[in-house]
Parts: structure tokens; sequence; C-alpha cells
């Protein structure tokens, strides 16, 4: 079984559907990335997964319950985590008091957790007291994903998590996520920047026009030429 099996899902906006029949896995500790051109439902996928998209037919689990349409509160206590590409921290609250805001379930002395945080991300150790809002895009993305490992995760929803980024930020976020991987916490991902993406990738999902069109490892989609001249670009 795995941690997240999408069967079928029909989801979208109040009459309008946007995803029409999309299934996709997600296994314990893999990295696993969903591409595809803009408007081809992917965040759509990312937001109906974690229950702030109304879905219209088929089924999401979860470590084996089923999750489909579930409230986020729940899917947050059961270890999935989801950060939007948008609006994914406080920027008026210092470092320190962000990650404190993920903790928000903890009880008890918050002290390992955010030690921890601050040594996964040592750049964040030195301005734990300063503001966000006042932080560039790359520092704010990594208070945003160290907010979201607050929650003790099994699986880390990401939402075009290098939008916006230089090319230099940008690897440097890859770089976070693949540290993020490595500590067991599995990642499903959105992404634009497709071959960066499929080329850390466990596994792969090219949706188009709110469907299915190709899955495979991150290693063989970057080699199916019919992929890469469709959506990469030949």
């Amino acid at each position: 079984m795995s941690l997240l099996e999408v069967e079928d899902l029909r989801a979208g906006y109040g009459d309008t559907e946007i995803l029409h029949g999309v299934a996709i896995k997600a296994e314990a500790g893999e990295l696993a990335v969903i591409i595809g051109p803009n408007g081809a439902g992917k965040s759509t996928l990312i937001k109906a997964i974690f229950g702030v998209v109304a879905t219209h037919g088929g089924h999401v689990r979860f470590a084996g319950a089923d999750i489909t349409a579930a409230a986020p509160e729940r899917l947050v206590a059961m270890g999935l985590a989801y950060v939007p590409q948008e609006r994914n921290v406080f920027p008026t609250l210092t470092v320190a008091e962000n990650l404190e805001m993920g903790a928000f379930r903890v009880r008890g002395s918050l002290a390992p957790m955010l030690e921890a945080q601050y040594a996964l991300f040592p750049e964040l150790g030195g301005r734990r007291r300063q503001v966000v809002g006042e932080m560039s895009g790359g520092q704010r993305q990594m208070v945003a994903l160290a907010r979201a490992l607050m929650t003790k995760p099994k699986l880390l929803l990401l939402d075009e998590p290098t939008a916006g980024l230089s090319p230099k930020v940008m690897a440097e976020v890859f770089g976070h996520i693949r540290v993020i991987n490595r500590t067991g916490i599995g990642v499903l991902m959105v992404e634009q920047n497709a071959r960066l993406a499929l080329d850390i990738a466990d596994r792969g999902y090219v949706l188009a026009a709110g469907r299915n069109r190709f899955s495979g490892t991150g290693a063989d989609l970057l080699a199916d030429r019919q992929m890469a001249q469709a959506f990469l670009g030949g």
C-alpha cells in the first residue's frame, strides 16, 4: 500500500471541473514531482489532496485511510503538510514566531524542534529574530518549509516552491528539499522547472488538460523523447 493514493480524482472550482480522473501515488520517503503546462491542473491536484479544493469524484487515501475532502486540520494531524505557492509565511512575525505557529498542536517545550529546524536550515538560525517580511524570497521559502516541518509530517506537499526565484536561489531551494527528503520525509511537489525537478525525483507525473499523460521514474521521463519534445522543449 502506498503512503498516498489518488484514484480517478475529479475536482475543480464551483461547476468548473479541472481534473478529469487523475491517478497518482507517492510512496513513503520518496520524492515525487508533478509537471505539465500551465493550466494542466497541477496546483488544483495538490489543493484537492489537501482538502482546499472541492472534489467531484474519485478517492484520496493517505496511510490507508480515505481522506477524500477531509478537513486540512485532520490531515495535518495524520502527518500531511502543505506549503502553498503564495501566502505561505506570516510576514509580520519573526522567523522563530513563524516556526512556533507551525507547532500549534505540540504540547510542551518547542526548543528541541526549533533547534532541529535551525540545524536543517543554518541560515535561519542566525535570523531567528528577524521579521520574515524583510527577508528575500529564497529565505522566506526556507521559513515556509521549516514551519511545515514543525508539524512532523510523513508527506510534504509543495506547490511551486521555486516560483519567482533566481536560478541560483532555485538551486538552493531544491537542495533543501533533497535534504528534507533524505531525513525520510516524503515529498510530493508541483514544479514548473520540469528538468530540474525530474532530475532529483524518484517518481514523476506529467499532467495535461487535467489528465494523466506520462508517468515513471524521474530518469525515465527525462529519457523519454516523446515526453521531452512535448513538455520539455525537445
